[in-house]
């Protein structure tokens, strides 16, 4: 992620970004947007005698990385036939000038399957294997990288049965932005310390990844 690694590129297309732009989102859009952040849960085997806890349900995680090409890589090139050539294929200059060393997107790949591969097709599996009905969620905390994907996501599960009213969803992205895998950890801490969380209430939490299609739904309640 040092400066040298991309400056040749940027130099020679700077002139040419408005008119080609996909620099700019495949590349520096995910080298800028992700926040700083931490964050951890304690588990326990008891629930606390002063406030409220949650407890652990269930915890799915659905993969697709055996059927879906690389959407998100670093250190190569993402070739036609949907293969990556790694940097030792390449001499220094092409290194440099093409930032074969950035974390890259494939923005295309993602609009396409993102919503598919993580909310879609796992949902209608999740449903039917526990029993999801909306109705009984109280919170849903979801992680995505943009508010841009948020009205994407809720089509999605909308389009699989399992519609939560945005009234209903919880997460912090306006405030603390993206931190990435920490996301999560935040979202809950924010919420428990809102004071909103009473006993006996359901939490859905999700996580989806795109850099090969895999999602995880956390299913918490509170005592």
């Amino acid at each position: 992620m040092r400066a040298d690694a991309f400056s040749p590129e940027i130099d020679a297309k700077v002139e040419g970004l408005e008119q080609n732009p996909e620099i700019a989102f495949e590349k520096d859009f995910l080298r800028w947007m992700l926040s700083d952040g931490a964050g951890a849960v304690l588990l326990e085997s008891a629930p606390a005698t002063t406030s409220v806890s949650l407890r652990i349900d269930w915890l799915d995680i659905f993969s697709y990385a055996g059927e879906m090409e690389t959407c998100m890589y670093a250190g190569a090139v993402k070739q036609a036939d949907g293969s990556l050539k790694g940097w030792q294929h390449f001499d220094a200059d092409t290194i440099r000038n093409a930032s074969v060393m950035a974390v890259m997107q494939d923005v295309k790949l993602l609009h396409e399957e993102v919503v598919r591969h993580t909310v879609e097709k796992p949902l209608v599996e999740l449903t039917a294997r526990r029993g999801l009905r909306g109705a009984e969620i109280d919170y849903f905390l979801p992680h995505y990288s943009s508010l841009y994907f948020r009205d994407k996501l809720h089509a999605g599960m909308q389009a699989s049965g399992l519609d939560i009213p945005l009234s209903r969803w919880f997460t912090v992205i306006e405030t603390c932005g993206n931190a990435g895998s920490a996301s999560i950890y935040i979202i809950l801490d924010a919420l428990c310390r809102s004071g909103r969380i009473a006993r006996g209430q359901r939490l859905l939490c999700f996580v989806p990844e795109s850099g090969r299609f895999s999602s995880a739904f956390l299913h918490l309640t509170a005592v």
